[in-house]
């Protein structure tokens, strides 16, 4: 009986081990929760009222684009534009969306001969987006975010 409380003894000091909690640094689960995150991509991309009822995610990506390139193009048609050669030129706009759904222009991206043909395109670009319908941000795991996107618009002037 001795050497069974012995070995029991034993097992008893050497399991206690299994019974100890070990402590999670919050800070290292959130780097490690972090890390998982794809940061470019969203779970709902930002939209318009048009677009709430679409639920596919890639086409309402499409809905969002084409309301806004519908929004840039309508406004340019009737602006009375005259150049003295043709225009060809794919514009690429850099647009952020904020987590409270405004929308800003970061840069635009024109050709230099467009830019002699059209010298207040910069300007004309600019307003064709200051009266936009009201847009709702991204989502990101629950919480409204800020995005970044480019939005190419063809301009196409004979």
């Amino acid at each position: 009986m001795n050497r069974f409380a012995f070995l029991f003894l034993i097992l008893l000091f050497t399991s206690c081990d299994y019974f100890e909690k070990k402590k999670v640094n919050a800070e290292d689960l959130l780097k490690e929760e972090l890390n998982t995150f794809n940061w470019n991509d969203v779970d709902t991309y930002p939209t318009f009222s048009n677009c709430n009822s679409i639920t596919d995610k890639s086409a309402s990506k499409l809905c969002f684009q084409t309301t806004l390139l519908n929004s840039v193009n309508d406004y340019l048609e009737n602006q009375n534009i005259v150049v003295s050669e043709n225009v060809n030129d794919t514009i690429r706009l850099k647009i952020i969306i904020d987590n409270k759904g405004s929308l800003s222009i970061a840069s635009i991206s024109v050709k230099e001969e467009t830019k002699f043909q059209i010298p207040e395109i910069d300007s004309l670009l600019r307003q064709s987006l200051k009266d936009i319908s009201k847009i709702y941000p991204a989502i990101k795991r629950g919480q409204q975010v800020t995005t970044a996107f480019e939005l190419p618009v063809i301009v196409k002037i004979d």
